[in-house]
């Protein structure tokens, strides 16, 4: 990206630039997109300060090539729009490269400190010369060109890094391998490495008001909306990363202020085609700085900082809500200088403590010894803090964020605005951004934690909202409705019976939340076919804005304490069978040695598990508990040509009764395994020697039974902790291989007590069985063939 802005500045004084402005943007757009999927990409491994680089670059030459491909293609054609539009985001890279710089100098990163410290420097020279000729375009051009000079060194490095394996590395292009997952999971932004490039991102935001209300540039106007909406798109990005990162109160944050920026953009971008400012509904932003300042008091709880930090937006929503020229009035544009001062010094705390041992005090600990004396309330804690119900999740529960939006959008829909000018009232951003864009985004995040109902209505919710929002409030449809839109309206509201039906089954609140929405379809469908009764819209969506905020609440209280401080209510209809009961089945992840450990109790008191394999998820017992594996015969409805098989983990634990194996057969055991053969050898008493006592009965056929040793560390140091154990596929008799650890709950239900999660299987086919009970005589046959195919064995 700086090779291409030397080579801009350096040709500036030629009469034609060498590379066009357009040209120039498009580039700087694919660099950006490059950047961030390495800032992704390397936050998956490790906390290095080149995640909030890449970020951060990423964001800056993404703006920073929109705005060229505008003055390219004649969009800003007064001769001081170039420098209106580039110094509001010029200036705030500057400072936040800057800080990354410290914080790399500091926290023993200095080569990516010193690449920060020169892109800053670049940028500081642009701004230089924007505000003064005197400077030239070639003092620009030799800051972007040491860039590329610190860059390229340490490309260089990582590259031989990468070819030898770490063993040859050039110094300072080491990149620390601390992973992000040991973090500790559920503080509030604390560890969360994308926190720092979100806050940089409301600087960004920020500053373009604080330039204008300094006297910096003449005029908000077309060219600040790539800053803005660049802001805005990256903070829905980090959002996501955000979740990722176990921070879900951040995230929400972070889905907050992107609304802003999406708003603050279009509200720049209505003047482009209309003289007038637009208008903003005033009751919304109320709303809206109640929703912040909920959101920062729980912060505030786990982070006092950033509790304290968002409490600044309560401000400013407060200010747009006050003045009637909104982002163009110099009250919310004061507020927007206490923004940019404060995300430079909560991002800077940010920076430091995720990468620096001692860290800076957030207030956490204060918090938390206050809350202990009082045992009202305790803040959750722990590593399974945004563990889901069923199994893990690589993600946070988004359901705050997407409470909250329902909120933003019902409350937004009470704007009455002029029919014959539906774009000049700022309703757009609130119902398609918030409404569409980010409640869509919570249902993929539900869906991911495998909430299928609630993740299918917050899509279909989306859609709604987005449809409805663009169509009515974008003056698509104009005065006239058509009975095409009557239609599809009818088509969703039939979609919605079937989720409030479902809603029954899962809690009161989630019934009422599909209910009141439904009667927002109906004004949606009144107003299709000219027959709106006065004031039915607003009561409609006032009754579903506060069913929305209680969730809001619901989700946010019991995400916070532990036990249930506002209850979403029982089912309205109570399911006998699987599900129905009290009792929990314990999901626990795999990748966790104490998970292990806990099966393993589970299995020598008597329980059945559901564990990964080799190939499919198998449902087992321990060979010392007869009572566990009689239960697992009961729950399988075990059939007769179907026997349960027995597991053992190595060899060793067959040696006492070698002498009971003929040489041929030991053999070909020690050939096969460990894999996933299973061998089906004569019964004898070798049995007796794995102390199965009066389990043996229910394991293979009188004449023989089926015996293996998986090729999976977990199963078999499971093994090596039990015992031998019986084994039987992790479904009922007749039904498809189970390959998912959610699928072992759903087929099993109350039968098993624990599932040992792993994510989906490695194998869709299950293992191949070889019968072996006339080996000796030479053959061998086959009852099935699994993942092995004849020619192997």
């Amino acid at each position: 990206g700086s090779l291409l802005l030397a080579v801009r500045f350096y040709s500036s004084a030629r009469a034609a630039l060498l590379i066009p402005s357009t040209a120039l943007g498009v580039l700087l757009l694919l660099v950006s997109a490059l950047l961030a999927y390495a800032g992704i990409r390397r936050s998956l491994r490790n906390a290095s300060l080149l995640v909030a680089l890449c970020l951060t670059l990423s964001a800056l030459w993404s703006g920073y090539g929109v705005i060229l491909i505008l003055a390219g293609q004649g969009a800003l054609p007064g001769p001081s729009d170039a420098h209106d539009a580039l110094v509001p985001g010029l200036a705030t890279f500057t400072l936040a490269l800057l800080l990354l710089a410290v914080v790399g100098f500091l926290s023993g990163e200095p080569l990516l400190g010193l690449v920060a410290a020169a892109v800053s420097l670049a940028s500081a020279h642009e701004v230089a010369l924007h505000c003064s000729s005197s400077l030239g375009p070639s003092a620009v051009a030799c800051g972007h060109l040491s860039v590329c000079l610190v860059g390229g060194y340490f490309a260089l490095g990582r590259i031989l890094h990468l070819l030898t394996r770490g063993s040859l590395a050039l110094p300072g292009s080491d990149l620390p391998e601390k992973k992000a997952q040991e973090q500790g999971r559920g503080s509030a932004g604390s560890t969360n490495p994308f926190a720092a490039p979100g806050l940089f991102l409301n600087m960004l935001s920020a500053s373009v008001f604080c330039c204008r209300l300094l006297g910096v540039t003449h005029r908000l106007f077309l060219g600040h909306v790539p800053w803005l909406w660049a802001a805005g798109t990256y903070q829905i990005g980090l959002c996501v990363l955000s979740y990722r990162a176990m921070d879900a109160l951040m995230a929400t944050a972070f889905g907050f202020t992107s609304i802003l920026k999406f708003a603050a953009g279009y509200c720049l971008l209505y003047p482009a085609w209309q003289p007038e400012e637009p208008s903003l509904p005033t009751p919304f932003l109320v709303v809206f700085s109640i929703l912040f300042a909920v959101l920062a008091l729980f912060l505030s709880l786990q982070s006092p900082v950033d509790g304290l930090y968002l409490l600044v937006f309560v401000t400013y929503c407060i200010a747009l809500a006050c003045s009637p020229r909104g982002f163009f009035a110099g009250g919310p544009q004061g507020v927007a200088v206490a923004i940019f001062v404060s995300s430079a010094l909560v991002a800077l705390i940010h920076l430091y403590n995720v990468r620096a041992r001692a860290k800076i005090p957030t207030g956490k600990g204060a918090v938390k010894a206050l809350l202990a004396r009082r045992s009202l309330l305790k803040l959750r804690e722990g590593p399974g803090l945004h563990a889901p119900y069923l199994g893990y999740s690589k993600y946070a529960d988004a359901e705050v964020l997407t409470y909250a939006c329902s909120v933003l959008a019902s409350f937004a829909l009470t704007a009455t605005g002029d029919p014959q000018a539906p774009l000049a009232t700022v309703v757009i951003p609130w119902v398609v951004v918030a409404g569409g864009i980010l409640k869509l985004l919570g249902g993929s995040v539900a869906f991911a934690r495998g909430k299928t109902l609630e993740s299918s209505a917050f899509i279909l919710y989306s859609v709604m909202w987005i449809i409805w929002g663009l169509t009515r409030y974008s003056g698509l449809c104009g005065t006239a409705r058509s009975f095409h839109t009557a239609v599809g309206i009818i088509s969703f509201m039939l979609f919605n019976s079937f989720i409030v039906f479902c809603s029954l089954f899962l809690n009161m609140a989630w019934f009422f939340y599909s209910l009141t929405f439904m009667l927002i379809a109906v004004s949606f469908l009144l107003d299709a076919i000219h027959a709106l009764p006065t004031g039915y819209d607003i009561a409609a969506t006032l009754i579903f804005g506060l069913v929305s905020f209680y969730c809001f609440l619901a989700a946010l209280a019991s995400s916070t304490f532990e036990g249930c401080c506002l209850p979403m209510g029982r089912p309205m209809v109570q399911l006998s069978g699987v599900g129905a009961g009290t009792t929990k089945c314990l999901h626990l992840p795999a990748r966790k040695a104490s998970s292990v450990k806990r099966i393993a109790d589970i299995l020598r008191n008597g329980g059945t598990c559901g564990i990964p394999t080799d190939t499919v998820y198998v449902l087992v017992a321990a060979c010392s508990r007869p009572d566990a594996v009689e239960k697992a015969h009961r729950s399988k409805r075990q059939a007769q040509d179907r026997p349960m098989s027995l597991w053992i983990s190595s060899l060793k634990q067959l040696e006492p009764a070698k002498h009971l194996f003929t040489p041929l057969l030991w053999d070909f055991m020690e050939a096969a395994w460990p894999s996933p053969i299973s061998l089906v050898i004569p019964r004898g008493e070798w049995v007796d020697f794995l102390g199965m006592k009066d389990s043996a009965k229910y394991v293979g056929t009188p004449q023989s039974v089926a015996i293996r040793i998986p090729d999976c560390s977990v199963t078999t140091h499971l093994i090596d902790l039990v015992g031998p154990i019986v084994v039987t596929s992790a479904n009922p008799t007749g039904e498809a291989d189970t390959t998912h650890h959610n699928q072992v709950y759903a087929k099993l239900g109350d039968k098993v007590d624990a599932v040992l999660c792993a994510g989906p299987s490695p194998e869709n086919i299950a293992s191949t069985v070889v019968d072996c009970t006339k080996i000796d005589s030479g053959n061998i046959g086959f009852f099935r063939v699994g993942i092995i195919p004849k020619s192997q064995v």
